[in-house]
């Protein structure tokens, strides 16, 4: 079964149960990966649909948007629309395999700083170009970047 018919299944379980707010979510996220498909593929391909791994990826975008509205939903006050944000977040999570932890990226982000020989932030774009395809799929950029941020100004 793709990821892609597991959302379709799990729609149709909540549309069953009542369940509106997962119901709304992954009608969310099927609307993404059709619009992924339309965008990423060529016609004489469109019938045979996305891969998992691309459905992952629009699965990380529209996760990576969630995260960044509930940054800005909470600067503004708006509590009600933090929590609707982190329910869909949640919902989406839960078909992404599980992002590495802080203590998990670390020591490859001190692999990825001895490799490239970087001595400075000025040169985190090497750091950044080794360490991020190792990570792709499994952490959040942002927190890959602070990482390597803090361990090349520790450095010093």
């Amino acid at each position: 079964m793709t990821l892609k018919d597991k959302l379709n299944d799990d729609l149709k379980t909540a549309m069953k149960a009542g369940d509106t707010a997962r119901r709304d979510a992954l009608r969310l996220l099927l609307a993404a990966i059709k619009q992924g498909e339309v965008d990423m593929l060529d016609p004489a391909k469109r019938s045979n649909g996305l891969a998992d791994e691309d459905i992952q990826t629009i699965l990380t975008r529209e996760a990576k948007r969630r995260r960044e509205s509930i940054e800005g939903y909470t600067k503004g006050g708006r509590a009600d629309l933090v929590a609707h944000e982190e329910a869909e977040l949640a919902i989406i999570e839960s078909y992404l395999p599980k992002l590495l932890s802080r203590a998990e990226l670390e020591p490859l982000a001190r692999q990825a700083i001895a490799d490239s020989h970087a001595t400075s932030e000025k040169q985190i774009g090497a750091v950044m170009q080794k360490l991020m395809p190792q990570v792709k799929g499994k952490a959040d950029g942002k927190l890959v970047n602070q990482i390597v941020k803090e361990l090349l100004a520790a450095s010093h």
